[in-house]
C-alpha cells in the first residue's frame, strides 16, 4: 500500500506497509550487561562521570543530558552524547578532558533513563501518550500502559506506525499470537515518538482511522520537543 496523504504538517508522507526487519525488529530479551553494553544515551539520561585522579568532581555529578542530546561540562564545554554508547561517549569525553587535564581513566554511569513517549490510539481503554522506560520499549507494555483493548479492539491487527523523514512506515503486529502462541516476533520493538492503533474491525482506513488522531499527535510533539 502507497498513498499520498496530508498529515496536517508541511510535507506529506507516504504511507509504506513495510516488512523490513531491520526497521521492526521484535523486542530483545537481554541481560543488565548485554543492555548497558549496547545502550545508546537518550535525553533526559542523567549519567555520572568519575574520572580517576581528578579531585574536583563539581559539575560531574547527576548531568542530565538535553532535548538537543547535549550536555555542558566544566573543562570539557558543550559536548553531544545523545546517540553515543557508554564506551563512545567515554572516548569522546577523553579526548575533550585531556585537553585541560591528564586523566589515567574515566568511567561513565547512568543514574537513570529518560522516559520514552508513544501513543496509544484506537480501541484501548486510556488512549493517548504512555510514557516507556527504555528498557521495556515494545508493543505488549504500551498497550498495557493505555490499559489494554476494549471489548471492540483487535488485538490480532495492531498497526505499529513510525515515521522517518516523511515516509510513514506501518507494520502489523498480531499480539493474540504472541500472548497464545509464543509469537516472540509479534511484540515489535519501539521507538520514541511511535504510534500504535488498536483498529476496531479487520478493515483499516488511514484516512479515517488513523490520521486525524495523527494530526493532534503531531501538534503535541511540536509543541513537547
Amino acid at each position: 500500500m502507497q498513498n499520498n496523504i496530508s498529515n496536517g504538517l508541511d510535507t506529506e508522507p507516504v504511507i509504506m506497509n513495510s516488512t523490513d526487519t531491520s526497521l521492526f525488529k521484535p523486542a530483545a530479551i537481554k541481560s543488565l550487561s548485554d543492555y548497558d553494553e549496547h545502550y545508546r544515551l537518550y535525553k533526559y539520561d542523567v549519567i555520572s562521570i568519575r574520572i580517576i585522579g581528578f579531585r574536583d568532581a563539581q559539575g560531574l555529578d547527576q548531568i542530565v543530558i538535553g532535548t538537543d542530546g547535549y550536555v555542558n561540562l566544566p573543562y570539557a564545554g558543550s559536548v553531544k552524547l545523545a546517540g553515543l554508547t557508554l564506551e563512545e561517549a567515554k572516548q569522546v569525553l577523553t579526548e575533550r578532558f585531556s585537553k585541560y587535564v591528564k586523566i589515567p581513566d574515566m568511567s561513565i554511569m547512568v543514574n537513570s533513563y529518560g522516559q520514552r513517549k508513544v501513543q496509544v490510539l484506537g480501541e484501548v481503554n486510556l488512549p493517548g501518550t504512555v510514557e516507556l522506560p527504555s528498557d521495556d520499549m515494545n508493543v505488549m507494555t504500551a498497550i498495557g500502559k493505555a490499559g489494554w483493548v476494549t471489548t471492540y479492539g483487535r488485538i490480532k491487527k495492531v498497526q505499529v506506525i513510525r515515521i522517518i523523514d516523511g515516509t510513514m512506515y506501518v507494520r502489523e503486529a498480531n499480539i493474540k499470537n504472541y500472548i497464545e502462541k509464543h509469537d516472540i516476533m509479534q511484540n515489535l520493538a519501539l521507538e520514541d515518538g511511535d504510534i500504535l492503533y488498536v483498529p476496531k474491525s479487520n478493515k483499516i482506513d488511514f484516512h479515517q482511522d488513523i490520521l486525524p488522531m495523527l494530526n493532534v499527535y503531531n501538534t503535541y510533539r511540536a509543541i513537547t520537543d
